[in-house]
């Protein structure tokens, strides 16, 4: 078939097939390439331009320029992973260009890790508190559930009715309840806690 003339507003002058690349309306990305076939008076689709785009480079996306003449190429990172330097919560990057104000690369290593304007540091004051409070609860659970286990034994005891295995475990069950008591929880999180009894 023969190739379309066009003048400078692109429409033709001679009728015939013109090869056309097309971009999104709105953001002016790159889509893809046809071939139109352009009667004489008619000129190319909207959104279209004859000059074709470059190569594709990986990290890059293809638009038209805002004055539509000419191809650049814009940073792509869409898909990637990036980190709020205000949360440390992650974000997935949704739209072309740098990546958004305010995020990272890098990931946080820990919950209490704050941004210091060029990498992740550790709020140590912050992750020792959470570890002391964790700690104090499980040592109040850990009490729960001895006093729940011993209850019983406990009142047989009292009323002198206690078997002797269960005197025996009631025992056990006594140091172990001692030995958590004793525990420092403001050592967190370096703490070795009792071995529960059988």
């Amino acid at each position: 078939m023969a190739q379309a003339k066009l003048n400078s507003e692109f429409i033709a002058t001679v009728s015939g097939d013109v090869t056309v690349f097309n971009y999104d309306g709105e953001t002016r990305e790159y889509l893809s390439s046809s071939v139109e076939y352009l009667p004489v008076g008619v000129g190319i689709p909207a959104y279209s331009s004859t000059d074709a785009p470059g190569e594709n480079k990986e990290g890059f996306a293809i638009f038209r320029t805002a004055d539509f003449t000419a191809w650049e190429y814009v940073a792509d990172h869409r898909g990637e992973t990036v980190y709020s330097t205000e949360t440390g919560e992650s974000v997935i990057v949704s739209l072309p260009g740098d990546y958004p104000e305010g995020t990272t690369t890098l990931a946080p290593s820990t919950p209490y890790d704050t941004w210091n304007g060029s990498e992740w540091v550790t709020d140590t004051n912050a992750q020792h508190a959470a570890d002391v409070e964790a700690a104090g609860q499980q040592k109040a659970a850990l009490l729960t559930e001895a006093q729940e286990t011993i209850g019983f034994w406990q009142t047989e005891l009292q009323l002198g009715i206690i078997s002797d295995q269960d005197k025996a475990s009631l025992v056990v069950w006594m140091k172990y309840i001692k030995a958590v008591r004793a525990v420092d929880t403001p050592k967190a999180p370096d703490i070795i806690w009792p071995d529960k009894p059988e």
